[in-house]
């Protein structure tokens, strides 16, 4: 089955069109560090698996559970530990639900020069920046922007408008937008916050 790997471009351009005009309606999901086929990654993060075999699948299966053939998974980096593309496409792309864009992360050797390592996309008002880095100031954050980041595995918490969307701090499984926002509201404004008017 062909499942479609979109550039960020045509993803941004496609959502300018306005609902009525899309071919189909959608939810984004953010995910990051799934490390598939890493089996190193499994003891570096005490990841309760038995073995590669067993967490690629696993990964696999928790993705297909909550995502829907026509949605948008926004991977923030280190997707896979592998070096050929045909073979990430093979093993991974294609049994996984719905449309991806995929980041440049630390591992991601296989992904072309043209990648990219930010996502930025406004839905339903709010600014989101994605990167695989978790940064100190961003796009906007002074307007109460939001960052969701990866690589730390759960290990960093930060006080603002920021969120770890790795699978090691999600139970093993992508986050929704909707998830995202309900978060985002529990959270302290960023630091940097500028208001308006004063």
């Amino acid at each position: 089955m062909f499942r479609r790997v979109y550039s960020v471009k045509w993803i941004c351009n496609r959502d300018l069109l306005a609902p009525a005009e899309r071919e189909w309606k959608y939810m984004y999901w953010f995910t990051s560090d799934e490390h598939y086929g890493h089996a190193k990654v499994i003891g570096f993060n005490n990841r309760p698996y038995d073995s590669v075999e067993d967490m690629n699948e696993s990964l696999i299966v928790n993705h297909n559970e909550v995502v829907s053939k026509d949605d948008i998974t926004i991977h923030a980096g280190d997707f896979c530990w592998e070096n050929k593309k045909k073979e990430v496409y093979r093993k991974y792309i294609s049994r996984l639900k719905g449309n991806h864009v995929l980041l440049i992360g630390s591992h991601d050797h296989w992904l072309p020069k043209s990648a990219h390592y930010i996502w930025r996309k406004r839905i339903e008002g709010n600014l989101i920046i994605v990167c695989h880095y978790a940064m100190r100031t961003w796009e906007c954050s002074h307007y109460n922007s939001w960052q969701l980041y990866g690589h730390s595995h759960g290990r960093l918490i930060l006080q603002s408008k920021q969120y770890d969307v790795g699978v090691d701090n999600n139970n093993y499984y992508p986050v929704s937008f909707e998830r995202i926002c309900e978060i985002m509201e529990t959270k302290p404004d960023n630091p940097n916050r500028i208001i308006r008017g004063k």
